[in-house]
């Protein structure tokens, strides 16, 4: 640790390089005032997340680290495109003042602003539609949310397709996000996956706690390891979008119904496909006499062909290659399988009311 001329602030010897922190022997600090606050005043940083926690970003001070450029990826400046021009600065400050009735939005401060964008890894196209997602949010926001986003070690697409997709994350404090990161991180979505999975599903940053929550619960009651259960985020991101009454009526139903067990679910994603495809193909092999539910044994009299090869192939290659029957002939079974369900659930409603007719006439 060394102190600069920011005061009391200490200035960690560390430099963001992709998403990883790794030391530097040289690094020349200058003051910022738009990022930091006055250290006489008493008052936090108010736009760069790190200067909270420690750290010091190195590209706020870049303009002295000997003109050398970070190359790292997900980090690089695009030369060919850079983000601070005046065609760019003066486009940005004048939708700022049309959209917040700000008439004294300073070019110095938000050119200072565009650099780090810039420095994080945005593209001039990309920075104005950061700005465009939501016009009247003050640029302060704009980069501590970006900001903490990057830190997270999401690259500049991936920071824009998030704020694209769910602008409620735009409302979230810097403190909600990192305990949301860190949340993720428990379940086993670090780094790389956890840039998969929010490519896959950009929502699970506002996804509300209890919900994320409640459908882990469901997979560790229906016991799966702690591993599987990473797998099957990192693999199908949207199942945290399901209820978990239905996600455990499909484990349900491919354990006991079908005779699958947990790796096998896993290794196939099973929970990447819909329950009714699930079902309409497994009857339909178990009519035709292809597949077999095994016994307490865990026998069959037939070699059941394995999940994946049921629900992870196209409807063509699933009739031609596993179940020898034409196209007409599984349209005429699915109509008349969900006929059959109909019926059922109609004799279940129907048995029930009379239940309950039967149970008045008693108490009567």
């Amino acid at each position: 640790m060394q102190r600069s001329s920011l005061g009391p602030i200490r200035v960690c010897r560390q430099v963001l390089c992709g998403c990883r922190l790794v030391p530097i022997t040289h690094l020349s600090v200058i003051r910022q005032p738009w990022l930091c606050a006055s250290p006489s005043a008493g008052t936090a940083a108010s736009f760069c997340p790190l200067l909270s926690s420690g750290h010091r970003l190195a590209f706020v001070a870049s303009s002295e680290w000997s003109g050398r450029s970070m190359s790292s990826a997900g980090w690089k400046q695009d030369t060919d495109e850079p983000a601070r021009n005046g065609k760019l600065l003066e486009a940005i400050r004048l939708a700022l003042r049309a959209q917040q009735g700000q008439a004294d939005v300073g070019s110095p401060e938000l050119g200072k602003m565009l650099d780090s964008f810039s420095n994080m890894g945005f593209s001039t196209s990309q920075i104005m539609q950061l700005f465009s997602l939501q016009p009247k949010l003050a640029p302060q926001t704009w980069l501590m949310v970006v900001s903490e986003l990057v830190l997270l070690g999401l690259d500049a697409n991936s920071t824009l397709s998030i704020l694209q997709k769910s602008p409620e994350v735009l409302r979230m404090t810097a403190q909600q996000l990192r305990h949301r990161a860190e949340y993720l991180r428990r379940l086993g979505l670090g780094e790389g996956s956890l840039q998969r999975v929010v490519n896959s599903y950009p929502g699970i940053f506002s996804l509300p706690w209890k919900k994320i929550d409640a459908v882990v619960q469901v997979f560790k009651k229906c016991l799966f390891t702690v591993a599987q259960v990473t797998e099957i985020l990192r693999s199908c991101p949207s199942v945290l979008l399901e209820e978990p009454h239905d996600l455990e009526y499909k484990f349900q139903y491919a354990y006991f119904r079908m005779g699958v067990n947990h790796r096998a679910m896993v290794k196939s994603g099973l929970f990447r496909t819909p329950l009714a495809e699930i079902k309409n193909r497994h009857i339909f092999l178990e009519r035709l006499g292809l597949y077999q539910t095994p016994d307490k044994k865990g026998q069959t009299q037939v070699v059941n062909p394995k999940l994946k090869e049921i629900i992870r192939v196209s409807q063509g290659d699933f009739l031609t290659q596993l179940a020898h029957s034409s196209l007409e002939e599984f349209t005429v079974f699915k109509k008349l399988l969900a006929r059959e369900e109909e019926e059922v659930i109609a004799s279940e409603e129907t048995d029930s009311a009379s239940n309950g007719e039967g149970e008045r006439s008693d108490s009567k």
